[in-house]
C-alpha cells in the first residue's frame, strides 16, 4: 500500500487521521528533497573527480538502486511500475560500464545536474513554502478559535458578533489555505516520478558517446529507450488528466464544502472542547477532543488532539450515551455547551462546540432538543440525470456524430483532444437532442460545425448519461484486472465483463470503441494513440459513482480498461467470452496447489540480465564481485531475448534454494547434476506466460532439450518449436 489520497473534503474535518497523512506526505517529500540533492552531488563528482570516478559511479549506481517511487492508492500502472523499475535498470547499465573508466562528457551539466535542480528548487522547494505557510495558519487559527471561545457570554452582541465574524473569515481562510496545500502535496508526488526521470534518460543517452563502445551501446539501448519513453509520456498525460480532474473536484468543494462531505460510518464527527474539572483551587481546563458518534449503538468516542503540539494524539475514551442536553448562558459562561451524560461514566461532561450551528447539529445527532432538518453527514448526492438517454435518439446521436468525425477529420490532429467553444457545443447538443431538429442538422456536409464542436459534443452526451456507459455496478470490477495480471489475463477478464454489461450499453459501447480503433488506426496523422485515446475516454466511460481523490486517482486504470478495449475490440465485441473464466474478483496468477510464483519487485531475481542490450550484462552483487563457475550463464542469451524486458514485472519461483524440494520429491541439488543429461521434463502444473521469454503450457506437455537458466530458479526448454524459460518447479524430471 502506498501514501494514501489526501481527500479535499477532509479539509474540513482536519482530523488527527488527516493530519497522519499529510505528514506522511510530507516525509516522503523531505525524503525525495534529501535524495535528488545527493544525487545531484554525485554527478557533480562524475564531472570533477576523473581520478574517483569508478568510485563515484559506483555511489550513483547505488544510489539509483535504492530509491523506490512511492505512489498514491493501491495499485501502479505498467508505465508506473515502469518506471519504477527503470532506476534500477540505469543503475544494472551504469555498474557494468565501471570497467571502461571513460571520462563523461561535460553534458552531463546540462542534461542532468540543472534539470534536478530546477525540480528540487521549482517544485520541491514551492511545497517547503507553502508547507510553512501552511503551519503557520494552523497555529493562527487554532489560536484565534481558543481565544473566541473564551470570549464571556455576558459582553455586547455586536462585540459578539463581530467576533463571530472574525473567527469565520479565518476558519474559511485556513480551510482554502488547507485546500491548496493538500493539491500541491499531492501533484508533486505524482510530477516527481517523471520529471526526474527524464534527466536520467537524458544523461544516460549522452553518456554513451564518451565511451569507446558509445555507438553499439547506443543502438541496443535504443529499444528500452524508446519503451520508456513511451512509459513516461503516458505517465505524463495521466498526470494532465488526472490534475484537471482534481482540480475541478476541489473547486466543487471549495464551493460548496458541507454538500461533499463523505459517507462516514458515523452519526456525527468533528471537534469539540470538553471541560475538564480540577481540585477547588485550581478550577477547570477545556481540552479539544475529536468526536465520533454513532447513534445506532449510542457509542461516542472521543479522543484529545493538539494541532498546534504537533499533533500529539491522545488515548480514545469510549462510552454509551445515556441523555444529552443544551446549556444556556445563564448557567456556564462560554457559548454553544451542552452536557452529556453516560450509562457507564460517572458525571456529566460539558462540552463545547465551534458555533451555535455545529452545536444544533451535535444536539440533533445526539438526541438533544433542538435539531436541525438535515443530517450532520449528509448522503452523497447523486448525479442529476440530464436527458440523454441509451434510446433510439441516443444512438442516432453517436451514429451522427461518428460518421461526421470518420467523413471529415479522421486525420485531424488532435482529434477529441482538442476541445469545441463551449456555446456552440451546448447548441449542437440541443439541435441533435431535439426531434424536430435533429434530422435538419447535416454534420458531414455543413461548413457550420468545425469538427471538434462535433468530437466535444459526442463525449458531452455521453458524460450527461444518467450513468456511464460501463455502469456504477462494474466500474470496481473492471478495474481490478487493470491493476494485476498479465495483458492475456486482463484482456480475458475484460472480455468477460463487457458482456456482463446492459445490451443497450454494450451495443453503444460497441459502436464507440469500433469508431475509435479507426481513429487510432490513423494516430500517424491525428496523433491521437490508444494511450491517448484512453486518456480522454477513460473518465467519460468510466465515472465514478462518488468524486473523491482516491477515484481521481484510479483515472489511470480506466484509462487502461479503455485502451484495452481499443487494441482487442473484435476479439472482445465479436467473439463470446470463456464461459469457465473465473469472475475478474477471483483472478490468481498462480494455478492451484502449485508453488508460489514471485515476482521480481519481491527480490527473488536480483540477477536478472538485461536483455535488451543484446550484451551480457549480468551484474553481481556487491559482495559478491567475483561469480563463480555456477553462476556463469551456459547458454545463449539469445533465446531470453525479449523486445520489452520492463513493460511487465517478470514473475517466477522461488530461488534455488538446495534444500528445495521438487515435484518428483528430488532436491536442487538431485535437479541441477541431472537435468543437463536428462533433456526432458514434463509439465506437473499448468503455466500462463507473464513476458515474452516465457512459455505457456498445460499440465502434461512435455519440454525437449531442457537445460538450466541463468535465471534463478528457471529451466530453458523447447515446446512445440519454441525456446523460452519454464519455471524449475512446475515441471517434473523425465
Amino acid at each position: 500500500m502506498g501514501l494514501q489520497p489526501l481527500e479535499f473534503s477532509d479539509c474540513y474535518l482536519d482530523s488527527p487521521w488527516f493530519r497522519e497523512r499529510i505528514r506522511a506526505h510530507e516525509a516522503e517529500l523531505e525524503r525525495t528533497n534529501k535524495f535528488i540533492k545527493e544525487l545531484i552531488k554525485d554527478g557533480k563528482n562524475l564531472i570533477a573527480a576523473t581520478k574517483s570516478l569508478s568510485v563515484a559511479q559506483r555511489k550513483f549506481a547505488h544510489s539509483l538502486r535504492d530509491f523506490k517511487f512511492e505512489f498514491i492508492g493501491d495499485a501502479e500502472t505498467d508505465d508506473e511500475r515502469c518506471i519504477d523499475a527503470s532506476l534500477r535498470e540505469f543503475s544494472n547499465f551504469l555498474k557494468n560500464l565501471e570497467e571502461q573508466r571513460e571520462i563523461m562528457a561535460l553534458s552531463v551539466t546540462e542534461t542532468l545536474i540543472k534539470p534536478l535542480e530546477k525540480f528540487r528548487k521549482e517544485q520541491l522547494g514551492a511545497v517547503k513554502e507553502e508547507k510553512k505557510k501552511f503551519d503557520k495558519e494552523t497555529e493562527k487559527n487554532y489560536s484565534l478559535i481558543d481565544k473566541h471561545l473564551n470570549l464571556s457570554a455576558k459582553k455586547k452582541d455586536s462585540h459578539l458578533q463581530e467576533a463571530d465574524i472574525q473567527v469565520e473569515q479565518n476558519r474559511q481562510h485556513f480551510y482554502e489555505l488547507s485546500l491548496e496545500y493538500v493539491c500541491k502535496l499531492q501533484e508533486i508526488q505524482e510530477r516527481k516520478k517523471f520529471e526526474f526521470v527524464e534527466p536520467m534518460l537524458s544523461f544516460f543517452q549522452g553518456m554513451f558517446t564518451f565511451y569507446h563502445q558509445g555507438h553499439e551501446l547506443a543502438k541496443d539501448f535504443n529499444h528500452y529507450k524508446m519503451e520508456l519513453q513511451i512509459n513516461i509520456q503516458n505517465t505524463r498525460n495521466r498526470f494532465e488528466g488526472t490534475r484537471s480532474e482534481v482540480e475541478e473536484l476541489m473547486n466543487k468543494i471549495r464551493q460548496n464544502p458541507k454538500d461533499h462531505k463523505r459517507a462516514s460510518q458515523f452519526t456525527a464527527e468533528g471537534y469539540l472542547y470538553v471541560q475538564e474539572k480540577r481540585p477547588a483551587p485550581f478550577g477547570s481546563s477545556w481540552v479539544k477532543h475529536y468526536c465520533m458518534y454513532r447513534k445506532a449503538a449510542k457509542k461516542f468516542n472521543m479522543i484529545p488532539f493538539e494541532h498546534r503540539s504537533g499533533g500529539k494524539l491522545g488515548d480514545v475514551e469510549v462510552f454509551s450515551l445515556k441523555e444529552c442536553t443544551k446549556r444556556h448562558t445563564d448557567s456556564i459562561d462560554r457559548r454553544f455547551c451542552f452536557d452529556i451524560e453516560a450509562a457507564d461514566r460517572p458525571g456529566p461532561l460539558t462540552m463545547q462546540a465551534f458555533s451555535e450551528e455545529e452545536r444544533k447539529q451535535w444536539l440533533e445527532a445526539l438526541g438533544g432538543k433542538e435539531a436541525l432538518s438535515h443530517n450532520f453527514n449528509r448522503a452523497i448526492i447523486p448525479r442529476p440525470e440530464g436527458s440523454a438517454q441509451l434510446d433510439k435518439m441516443g444512438f442516432t446521436i453517436i451514429r451522427k456524430c461518428i460518421s461526421a468525425v470518420e467523413t471529415r477529420g479522421i486525420n485531424d490532429q488532435g482529434l477529441y483532444r482538442v476541445v469545441g467553444v463551449s456555446s456552440k457545443v451546448q447548441r449542437l447538443l440541443s439541435m441533435l437532442m431535439d426531434v424536430k431538429t435533429c434530422n435538419e442538422v447535416d454534420l458531414e456536409n455543413s461548413a457550420d460545425w468545425e469538427v471538434k464542436t462535433i468530437t466535444s459534443a459526442l463525449k458531452q452526451y455521453l458524460r450527461s448519461l444518467p450513468e456511464p456507459l460501463m455502469t456504477y455496478e462494474l466500474h470496481g470490477e473492471f478495474i481490478v484486472p487493470a491493476k494485476s495480471g498479465s495483458p492475456e489475463s486482463r484482456v480475458n477478464a475484460i472480455h468477460f465483463l463487457v458482456h456482463k454489461l446492459p445490451e443497450k450499453n454494450k451495443e453503444m459501447l460497441d459502436i464507440l470503441v469500433k469508431h475509435l480503433t479507426n481513429v487510432s488506426n490513423h494516430s500517424k496523422q491525428n496523433l491521437m494513440t490508444v494511450a491517448n485515446l484512453g486518456v480522454v475516454f477513460g473518465p467519460t466511460l468510466m465515472r465514478p459513482q462518488e468524486e473523491t481523490v482516491a477515484a481521481i486517482m484510479d483515472l489511470k486504470f480506466q484509462n487502461i480498461v479503455v485502451e484495452i478495449l481499443i487494441e482487442n475490440h473484435e476479439k472482445i465485441f465479436r467473439t463470446p467470452p470463456d464461459t469457465t473464466f473465473p469472475e475478474p474478483t477471483c483472478l490468481s496468477s498462480s494455478p492451484p496447489n502449485a508453488p508460489p510464483r514471485q515476482s521480481k519487485r519481491q527480490g527473488q531475481r536480483t540477477k536478472r540480465p538485461v536483455a535488451v542490450y543484446n550484451l551480457c550484462l549480468e551484474l553481481e552483487d556487491s559482495d559478491n564481485p567475483n561469480p563463480s563457475k555456477e553462476d556463469t550463464p551456459t547458454s545463449s542469451l539469445d533465446s531470453l531475448s525479449s523486445p520489452s524486458p520492463v513493460t511487465a514485472a517478470v514473475p517466477g519461483p522461488p530461488g534455488p534454494d538446495k534444500n528445495h524440494l521438487l515435484a518428483d520429491g528430488g532436491s536442487f541439488g538431485d535437479w541441477a547434476s541431472t537435468v543437463l543429461s536428462s533433456r526432458k521434463a514434463r509439465a506437473v502444473y499448468p503455466c500462463e506466460a507473464e513476458h515474452s521469454s516465457e512459455l505457456s503450457f498445460e499440465i502434461g506437455a512435455i519440454f525437449e532439450d531442457v537445460q538450466t537458466s541463468r535465471e534463478p530458479g528457471w529451466l530453458e526448454g523447447t515446446l512445440n518449436g519454441k525456446r523460452g524459460l519454464i519455471p524449475q518447479n512446475y515441471v517434473k524430471l523425465l
